[in-house]
């Protein structure tokens, strides 16, 4: 699975591409039935390594946590205008003109 390098970047972790120059060691214990869910999980989903499948889900929590975030910021905001169907259209624009270049 591929990950992301930090920085400023607006990409979700699952989109940035991991320096694995940058990695260090963490010792987990685990028990037998969550180790067995663990081992499951790596040959069903194709990753190479239990380290692999943990980095992902690590990724996946922080791309939640992220996400969350932007909700509440977005929730906490003054409302600037109506969601009418000229606003939606206006945003279609937008990513049409952002999609082209």
């Amino acid at each position: 699975m591929s990950g992301g390098t930090g920085g400023g970047s607006c990409l979700p972790n699952f989109a940035k591409i991991h320096n694995n120059l940058d990695m260090t060691s963490m010792n987990i214990s685990l028990p037998e039935d969550l180790k067995s869910f663990v081992d499951e999980q790596v040959a069903g989903k194709g990753y190479v390594t239990s380290s692999e499948y943990l980095r992902d889900l690590i990724r996946r929590e922080q791309d939640r946590e992220a996400l969350r975030a932007l909700l509440l910021a977005g929730a906490a905001s003054p409302l600037v205008g109506e969601a009418d169907d000229a606003y939606f259209d206006e945003l279609r624009s937008l990513a049409r003109d952002r999609a082209a270049g």
